[in-house]
């Protein structure tokens, strides 16, 4: 019998591992903590090794400290001989009642508080619970349900917020004074505060207003209110009543932002399964709000849902004809399904046939209307060439109407002026082809030039086949293209323009010399004149000569340098540069600068292109260089030219030692100078020069000791 006893006690521990206490604030049969209760349940019932037990104090109906000390002596008898896992007090009374007299009802079980809204961390530590208080806390959404009622329902203009006197309300009370106090809206918020529900039933509540209950359970003299009698007021109430609970969710309110009291449960039953499984004490803030309406109270105060993006739930809503008729419904399906069927199926055929019908009617229409708002003429063909269809751009690009087009080909239009330009550019016409343009001289002499694009389409299920021709008329492109073209010309020699004043300064220094010399020349002669040598005389006209061929020479240099180029030609990149350096060689060589050339043996020199304006390039490149190396020693000024073959292009390198450049990303910027720090003056014109002109690229870097410039020409000619 003993080891009987023994093997009982051993199957009872096995079976239930752990040991629950529910202390409840109130008495059974009280809504609120029934329905948390319930959650809670639900899910400890399901694990097989969980044992729990519910204890009711009664607090709404009895809450005196005499109440409350004889409630711990019997507590103290129940609890002697229990050992509890886990504690968990429903809502503030049974709290505070477990906190404040743990030491002597319990050794060290852990405790979970459910449904308070304020938890003090000082106050278990003072009590020295820290590691082993946890809590869920319900705190109602106030302010989340006046913006509710502030931006859907724009006919409410005043707002009352009703609460009781109880401990639970007094908790309640800072929130409220805060959202009134804080809460900037078109709302009117008023803290409605009564004794007893029977005045609240008669307070004269004003047009255009409406009520946030949060609680009204107790009266003053002490009565509690039965939630059946509150829910009474809530359901007869002259205007619309917002709730934060699920309480009275089905009972006359008119909605709210709530809190689902069996869902707050069931999470606070989840919570005690990991406190269970010895996770560490937390505390953690409930807020799993839900949005709930009854459809017969906002049909009743005219209140229309107009601005809430959250998911919401609708009760009482007005039946359908489906939902009226169920039954029946679902005894014609079971009695004659067949029937049924074919009716559907011919319904659903004839339905759907309509749709396509009106979606064809709106399609027809659709096309019609965009094809004759594009400003392009398009016509279609059929395989034969018929004309099938058209938009209005092209019955007045061809001055006919469409009754006239309708049909017939292009060729039986020959009568027609227009027409017969049409034709042949589409007897020309080649589908392969990328760029097929034509000029179209209209009545008026105007000319007009198009593009034209033509497509094959094919319809598989009527097997029909033809084209599709577009007009697009690029007059205007083509207009902006020639003008750039002209912009860039004149900017390019207006690039020129301003290196002119730097070149003829150069001339100056150049012409100088042969100029002394020819005057030597000429007062030598003038004064050996009596010696009427006839062979001195040739020699002093030879060496005047040779002076002014070599200032022609430089004059007409610096001509065909200023002449802006006409077509592109094949030329020598390395005579280019020679020629383009004679013309500053004397500016170069009086400022101290060393000019390296440098070309790589078996070099491709030969370029096709505008050589007058590569040679303002590299010039640009040169004097920028010169400006910056000023600032050097006049005995350290160098540039290196430097020209090979990478691949098929010619690469031209111009490198300087004159310290690098400053705002490099912005050198080739159209308008960007800074000729007193001296590169980047004029290279936005080098830059469109190498790239658009000569299709080439050019980079700027800066190497040790300065910049260096790479000029990259294509050669495939």
């Amino acid at each position: 019998m003993k080891k009987l006893f023994l093997f009982l006690i051993f199957i009872n521990i096995e079976v239930f591992a752990y040991s629950v206490l529910i202390i409840n604030s109130y008495h059974k049969g009280y809504q609120w903590s029934d329905e948390v209760i319930k959650g809670v349940e639900d899910v400890l019932i399901k694990k097989d090794n969980i044992d729990f037990n519910i204890l009711y104090m009664d607090s709404k109906r009895v809450s005196s400290k005499e109440y409350f000390d004889s409630l711990k002596k019997l507590y103290k008898i129940q609890l002697k001989n229990r050992k509890y896992d886990l504690i968990i007090p429903i809502d503030r009374f049974a709290y505070d009642f477990v906190i404040n007299n743990y030491s002597e009802l319990f050794t060290n079980e852990r405790v979970l508080a459910v449904g308070i809204e304020r938890f003090s961390k000082e106050r278990v530590k003072k009590l020295s619970l820290e590691n082993r208080v946890s809590a869920i806390l319900e705190k109602r959404d106030l302010k989340g349900n006046v913006e509710i009622i502030e931006k859907n329902f724009y006919k409410i203009r005043k707002l009352y917020i009703i609460n009781d006197k109880s401990l639970n309300g007094l908790h309640t009370e800072p929130l409220i004074f805060n959202l009134i106090h804080n809460y900037k809206s078109r709302l009117e918020l008023i803290y409605l505060k009564e004794d007893d529900l029977s005045s609240l039933q008669v307070y004269p509540f004003e047009d255009h207003s409406a009520a946030l209950f949060i609680r009204f359970y107790k009266n003053k003299n002490g009565d509690l209110n039965k939630n059946s009698e509150i829910s009474h007021f809530i359901k007869n109430a002259k205007i619309p009543i917002f709730v934060t609970d699920s309480l009275f969710m089905d009972k006359g309110a008119t909605g709210g932002k709530i809190v689902n009291l069996y869902k707050l449960g069931k999470n606070s039953g989840e919570m005690a399964l990991d406190i269970l499984n010895q996770e560490k004490a937390k505390v953690i803030l409930y807020k799993e709000f839900e949005y709930f309406f009854d459809y017969q109270k906002l049909t009743q105060f005219l209140l229309t849902i107009v601005n809430l993006d959250e998911p919401y739930k609708i009760i009482h809503k007005k039946k359908t004809f489906f939902d009226n008729y169920r039954n029946f419904i679902d005894f014609v399906f079971i009695i004659s399904p067949l029937l049924i069927f074919l009716i559907l199926g011919l319904i659903h055929n004839i339905y759907k046939r309509k749709i396509l019908e009106k979606d064809l009617r709106k399609r027809i229409e659709f096309d019609a209307t965009m094809l004759n708002a594009i400003d392009s003429p398009i016509f279609w063909q059929d395989a034969s060439g018929r004309i099938v269809d058209s938009n209005n751009r092209f019955c007045n690009l061809v001055k006919l109407p469409f009754d006239s087009l309708y049909g017939k080909k292009l060729s039986d239009l020959d009568k027609n002026n227009n027409a017969k330009q049409i034709i042949k550019v589409m007897d020309n016409y080649n589908l392969d082809k990328d760029n097929n343009e034509f000029t179209f001289v209209t009545s008026n002499s105007i000319k007009r030039i198009y593009l034209i694009k033509q497509a094959k389409f094919k319809e598989e299920k009527i097997k029909y086949e033809g084209y599709v021709t577009i007009f697009t008329d690029i007059t205007k492109e083509r207009e902006i293209i020639l003008e750039k073209q002209k912009n860039r010309q004149f900017v390019i020699q207006q690039s020129k323009l301003a290196e002119i004043g730097e070149i003829f300064s150069s001339i100056a220094h150049q012409w100088k010399t042969p100029l002394i010399e020819i005057t030597a020349i000429a007062q030598e002669l003038f004064y050996t004149r009596k010696l009427k040598n006839v062979k001195e005389d040739s020699s002093f006209v030879k060496d005047i000569m040779q002076q002014v061929t070599y200032m022609t020479d430089t004059i007409n240099e610096f001509q065909k340098f200023i002449m802006p180029s006409n077509a592109k030609v094949d030329f020598d990149i390395q005579d280019a540069i020679k020629s383009m350096l004679e013309i500053v060689n004397h500016n170069l060589k009086y400022n101290n600068i060393n000019i390296d050339l440098n070309i790589e043996e078996k070099t491709d020199l030969i370029v096709n292109g505008y050589k007058n304006e590569v040679m303002q390039s590299i010039l640009n490149i040169i004097n920028n260089a010169r400006d910056a190396l000023l600032n050097n020693h006049y005995k350290n000024r160098n540039i290196e030219i430097s020209i090979f073959n990478e691949n098929s292009d010619l690469i031209i390198k111009i490198k300087d030692n004159a310290q690098g450049i400053k705002n490099i990303d912005r050198i080739f910027e159209p308008y960007y100078t800074t000729k007193k720090k001296g590169h980047g003056i004029g290279l936005y014109m080098t830059k469109v020069i190498i790239e658009d002109k000569m299709k080439g690229k050019i980079l700027v870097e800066n190497v040790e000791g300065g910049a260096m410039f790479t000029i990259r020409l294509v050669q495939n000619r």
